[in-house]
């Protein structure tokens, strides 16, 4: 299993191989490019000095933030994303021992296991927790019962609708069509 996600082999292998880098990659997926996003774990690696749950949470604010916001910045919104990849580590910290892992293996739990799990973390709504659930099927070995049913429509098989489906540089521009098309539509439906 390698992820191929960003296009930069650093930043795909650190998603690959470490759990807590595939979720904050997952959370940082939001106004902005995925492939940006998903990239932002090794920033945030690179500048801090480690990718570590409990490390990122007991962070200073502002230094964390600081290092959010060095060019070119991890998001663009560096302050409430810094703040909310604290966040989300400090509830790792709290909930899970750190382990982001956890979340899809502790207990040997089902999809809607999972999916409710994600739903708890902050940074995780519905839509985002369905789609990181598509993304451990589909591309990170997660086979609990059901997960196809609590990703919903972004379990699909043969689908283009999220990062859950991109697995070279062709399905990342098929990923990118449906997002344009979805958006389109909404847009035609609300005038």
């Amino acid at each position: 299993m390698a992820l191929h996600i960003t296009g930069d082999a650093a930043a795909d292998a650190l998603l690959t191989d470490e759990p807590l880098a595939l979720l904050i990659g997952m959370l940082l997926d939001q106004q902005i490019a995925m492939e940006t996003a998903f990239a932002g774990p090794l920033k945030i690696r690179d500048r801090t000095g480690g990718l570590d749950a409990a490390g990122i949470a007991a962070a200073d604010p502002e230094a964390f933030t600081a290092a959010f916001s060095q060019t070119p910045a991890v998001h663009r919104f560096p302050g409430s994303m810094a703040g909310r990849v604290q966040a989300l580590c400090q509830a790792l910290v709290d909930d899970w021992g750190g382990n982001a892992a956890a979340l899809w293996t502790q207990g040997d739990p089902d999809g809607a296991t999972v999916l409710k799990r994600l739903k708890a973390l902050p940074g995780f709504g519905d839509q985002k927790a369905r789609i990181f659930v598509a993304l451990l099927g589909k591309q990170y070995g997660f086979t609990g019962a059901g997960w196809r049913e609590a990703a919903g429509a972004y379990g699909e098989e043969g689908s283009f609708r999220s990062v859950a489906d991109i697995v070279s540089p062709e399905s990342l521009a098929k990923v990118r069509e449906h997002k344009r098309a979805a958006k389109a539509a909404a847009k035609e439906a609300r005038a």
